[in-house]
C-alpha cells in the first residue's frame, strides 16, 4: 500500500516537536518532525508506504509569508520549493492521496478557491488515475475557517463526484489541534490526527 500526503507545514510537521528546543528559540525549522507528523504515523499504522508532497506556508491560490510558489504550480517538481525540475510521477504510485491545504489561503472567496480545488483534483487524477483522493480540512484551522472548508470541500466533492470521479471524498477532522508551536499541532496531537486519518482510509480501502 501506498500512500501520499499533500500539504503545508502541518503535513511537515512544523512546531510539533519540542523535546529539544522550545518553541521561539533556535531556527524557525527546530522544532519539525516529519517523521512524526499525521501523514507517517498513519501510514506506519496501516503498514503503507508513504511519501510528503508538503511545503511549509504553501497554499492553494495564497501562500504565506511572502511566498511566490503555490501548490498546483510545484506539485509536479522534484524539489517543491522551487519551480524547476519535473516529478517522474511512474516512479510512485500511490492507493491513497490526502490534500491538506487552505489553512495559509484563509477564508477566500468561494468560486475561485473551489474551481482551483477541482482543477487540482484534475490534476492529480490525471497522474494517478486509480488513487482514492481524500480532501482534509485544516488541522489547525480556528471556528471560521473551519467551517468555511467544510463548505468548500463539500461543494468540490460532490462537484467532483457529479461529473465522473466517484473516487474523491472528504474527511473533517473531528476538533482543532493547536499545542505546538505557532498554534500548530504538537506531537501527542498529531498522534490523535493520525488515528483520525488512518481510521477514514482503512474503512474507505477496507484494509
Amino acid at each position: 500500500h501506498k500512500i501520499e500526503y499533500i500539504g503545508d507545514s502541518i503535513t511537515c510537521g512544523t512546531g510539533s516537536d519540542l523535546s529539544t528546543v522550545d518553541c521561539d528559540k533556535g531556527q524557525w525549522y527546530d522544532q519539525h518532525n516529519a517523521y512524526m507528523s499525521y501523514g507517517p504515523t498513519s501510514a506506519r499504522s496501516l503498514n503503507a508506504q508513504w511519501v510528503l508532497s508538503s511545503v511549509s506556508g504553501i497554499g492553494l491560490i495564497h501562500s504565506c509569508c511572502d511566498m511566490k510558489l503555490l501548490m498546483p504550480q510545484v506539485f509536479d517538481k522534484v524539489n517543491q520549493r522551487q519551480d524547476t525540475i519535473k516529478w517522474n510521477f511512474s516512479r510512485y504510485q500511490p492507493d491513497v492521496v490526502t490534500i491538506c491545504l487552505g489553512q495559509n489561503d484563509g477564508v477566500q472567496d468561494s468560486a475561485k478557491f473551489t474551481n482551483a480545488y477541482i482543477s487540482f483534483i484534475k490534476n492529480i487524477r490525471s497522474h494517478y488515475p486509480a488513487a482514492s483522493i481524500v480532501c482534509l480540512t485544516s488541522p489547525m484551522g480556528d471556528f471560521t475557517l473551519t467551517k468555511a472548508l467544510k463548505n468548500y470541500l463539500t461543494g468540490i466533492v460532490n462537484a467532483v463526484n457529479k461529473s465522473g470521479d466517484k473516487n474523491v471524498s472528504k474527511y473533517f477532522f473531528s476538533k482543532r489541534f493547536m499545542h505546538g508551536c505557532g498554534t500548530h499541532p504538537d506531537l501527542a496531537e498529531h498522534q490523535v490526527m493520525a488515528m483520525e486519518v488512518a481510521s477514514y482510509i482503512k474503512k474507505l480501502k477496507k484494509w
